[in-house]
């Protein structure tokens, strides 16, 4: 009977430490079972946080997006009316030098004719002196039997007014040829400068919008 009853005792221990094993195991697979549980909730809200960075990231995009092109727009309408202001300054300015130059060409034109009318009458007052100075001493050479030096006042007085006529239209004609010379010096160079582009110029002759 003893030896029954610790076989007995025996067998129950052992149950009890297979039921105790049990159970250790079915709290180990209860604790593994939450915490899988709480891994996938924590999965999933990571997802959801992750979708939401990703929508958050993609509108911030899309707004960066849309402000660029916004400002690449308002920049590209400044330039247009740089440039346009650009032009119009240019062409108003080459307007101006045109007129500048036609003015000193009429100007150059004027002076020329001048001269040439300056010289005419040079000739034409040099002309008449000589047929004065000529005729003179043959007119007075009949009175210089009674009077044998009074040719030689009248010839020195035409002689020097021609001499002085001369140098008057000399002085004159150089003078109107300084003008007409600096006055086409000056054209020249409006026309030189009309003429050279400049970097601004030719950079808004290049590039078109």
């Amino acid at each position: 009977m003893q030896t029954k009853e610790i076989s007995i005792k025996e067998e129950c221990a052992a149950l009890h430490n297979m039921i105790k094993g049990l159970q250790q195991t079915i709290k180990s697979q209860h604790d593994l079972k939450s915490e899988n549980e709480q891994l996938k909730r924590n999965v999933d809200l990571m997802k959801e946080n992750l979708k939401s960075h990703d929508q958050e990231y993609k509108n911030t995009i899309a707004k960066l997006m849309s402000e660029m092109k916004i400002k690449e727009e308002g920049h590209k309408i400044e330039i247009r009316k740089l440039c346009q202001d650009m032009r119009e300054k240019i062409e108003s300015n080459e307007e101006k030098h045109k007129d500048l130059i036609e003015k000193k060409e009429v100007e150059i034109s004027e002076l020329n004719a001048k001269l040439r009318t300056q010289e005419k009458e040079k000739q034409s007052e040099i002309i008449k002196l000589q047929l004065e100075f000529d005729a003179n001493p043959a007119r007075l050479q009949t009175k210089s039997n009674s009077y044998p030096d009074s040719t030689v006042l009248p010839q020195s007085i035409y002689r020097r007014k021609l001499q002085h006529l001369q140098e008057e239209k000399n002085k004159e004609i150089t003078v109107l040829r300084n003008t007409i010379h600096d006055s086409e010096q000056h054209l020249s160079l409006d026309k030189d400068s009309q003429l050279k582009p400049t970097g601004k110029g030719s950079y808004l002759r290049r590039r078109r919008f």
